[in-house]
């Protein structure tokens, strides 16, 4: 799906208190504007760089008192974010208050929200628009400079990815409107009241469109109540369904559609020490749990975890299993699970990297994987076990080799890009930032003994050697620091 998905975001180059009424509908498009956005998006092939430079346009609107919202790909990585009110050509410097890349929404302010006092501010429904019920996509698409409003209708509700992380899914509306780059962000509307917020397409079919519906865009305005956004929780379960009667048979559980195996169980998660792969899970807040892994929700069946995605960190879940032939009711507090942010594209970061007598050391996450297209089987395994397998709880970070730089100091030296970074002079290495240390001791060995997993025959760099190559390399390749330990 990911490949499939395209996110609504035009990437062009670019040359007092408000009140909550009714407003009409010549009034309410004041209140949708125009972002453009100057963004610089860092270069994980050369780190070191400052990355590239582009812009793009988008949509947002307003729904309190100096608050905008729009989706986090319209300002992700942003420099620069200015914002047009409907029919003025006057442009006012805004700034991110809120950014959640797992569901994709962003909160705008202005530096000056007095020409927007009076503009009418958009309600956020609390329902799921029904299917084949109309809707009203409001925004900026390309191919024009002014407003754009299509029609539609609600076509399917379904649990899918959302392609700027491409690491979380959530509840997701596919509408039949022709909506188009640079309608993300735009509200979309019944009776003028917001069901949704309009945010990718789907490349391969006409007129189908993707909004994020009220749940999570609430979800994600309680959030940020207390002035920071803390993310999604996660069970830490991986489920298989049991649709299949001989498995059934062998589980002995009866015929009735109920239940799925949970398979993985991920270390430190909401669910660990409580349930074991192996288990049957049977409901979730008294929700049955059918077979292929979906609940009953507001009269549509959805993925079940749809009902961990409405509660915060802290909240109770409960949970019904079969084990053997026991029965297990259990509540667990759910948490948070930074470890997974692996598998998600990173955003308003700096790549982390240590060169070091012409040898490129990275820590491996999505952001690289896609930059650089492991092929090495220990790395991928590496990547793919990260979370389910709890090696994160040995390795900080996985670091990679990515690139060695030619010079004199490092030309006998085999081919090893690509691997991942074992010992060094002996000690295991289990961060980047402890790397750095290893290759920056307080007295310096004879030579520095690098081993790599896969590869044979160490790298060894004489420690005398190593400043005079780092000052060339330096030079020859225009790299104005040798590391970065730092994202932020």
């Amino acid at each position: 799906m990911k490949s499939l998905l395209f996110l609504l975001f035009a990437a062009l180059p670019l040359h007092a208190q408000t009140a909550a009424v009714a407003p009409s509908t010549a009034d309410i498009y004041r209140s949708v504007v125009r972002i453009e956005v100057a963004t610089q998006t860092a270069d994980y092939a050369a780190p070191w760089n400052a990355g590239r430079f582009s812009g793009g346009i988008g949509t947002g609107f307003l729904i309190g008192p100096n608050q905008f919202l729009t989706n986090a790909h319209v300002v992700s990585n942003g420099e620069r974010f200015l914002i047009n009110i409907y029919g003025s050509p006057e442009k006012h410097t805004a700034k991110v208050e809120h950014i959640a890349h797992d569901c994709d929404l962003a909160i705008l302010s202005v530096d000056d929200f007095t020409p927007f006092a009076k503009l009418p501010v958009f309600k956020i429904g609390t329902a799921i628009p029904q299917l084949e019920s109309q809707v009203r996509v409001i925004g900026y698409p390309v191919g024009g400079e002014r407003l754009s409003v299509t029609r539609g209708v609600v076509s399917r509700i379904d649990f899918q990815p959302y392609s700027h992380s491409r690491a979380d899914s959530h509840l997701i509306v596919q509408i039949d409107a022709a909506i188009n780059p640079g309608n993300s962000g735009g509200p979309v509307l019944q009776e003028n009241q917001v069901i949704g917020v309009a945010f990718q397409g789907l490349r391969q079919a006409d007129n189908t469109g993707y909004i994020i519906p009220t749940p999570v865009v609430n979800r994600f305005l309680k959030d940020i109540k207390d002035g920071r956004y803390d993310e999604y929780t996660d069970l830490g379960i991986a489920e298989f369904p049991l649709i299949n009667p001989a498995m059934r048979q062998a589980l002995k559980l009866p015929n009735d559609g109920l239940g799925v195996l949970i398979t993985n169980v991920t270390p430190t998660s909401t669910c660990a020490g409580h349930v074991k792969p192996g288990d049957v899970l049977l409901s979730l807040d008294s929700h049955p749990v059918d077979s292929s892994g979906s609940v009953l929700i507001d009269g549509e069946k959805v993925n079940m975890h749809e009902i961990v995605e409405r509660k915060f960190a802290g909240d109770p879940v409960a949970l019904r299993l079969r084990r053997n032939e026991d029965w297990i009711d259990l509540t667990v507090n759910l948490k948070t699970l930074p470890q997974s942010r692996m598998y998600a594209i990173k955003y308003e970061e700096k790549p982390r990297y240590i060169v070091f007598g012409g040898l490129v050391f990275q820590p491996l996450d999505t952001n690289l994987f896609a930059t650089v297209q492991f092929r090495d089987v220990t790395v991928r395994r590496y990547y793919s076990d990260y979370v389910s397998k709890g090696l994160f709880q040995k390795m900080e970070d996985v670091v990679i080799l990515t690139d060695i730089l030619n010079d004199e100091l490092n030309s006998p030296l085999p081919d090893a890009t690509g691997k991942v970074l074992d010992s060094i002079n002996g000690t295991p290495v289990t961060s980047l930032s402890q790397a750095y240390e290893l290759l920056h001791p307080a007295t310096h060995p004879a030579n520095f003994i690098i081993e790599l997993k896969g590869i044979e025959r160490p790298l060894i760099l004489p420690a005398a050697a190593i400043p005079h190559a780092n000052k060339r390399i330096s030079e020859n390749y225009s790299i104005p620091r040798l590391s970065n330990l730092k994202a932020k």
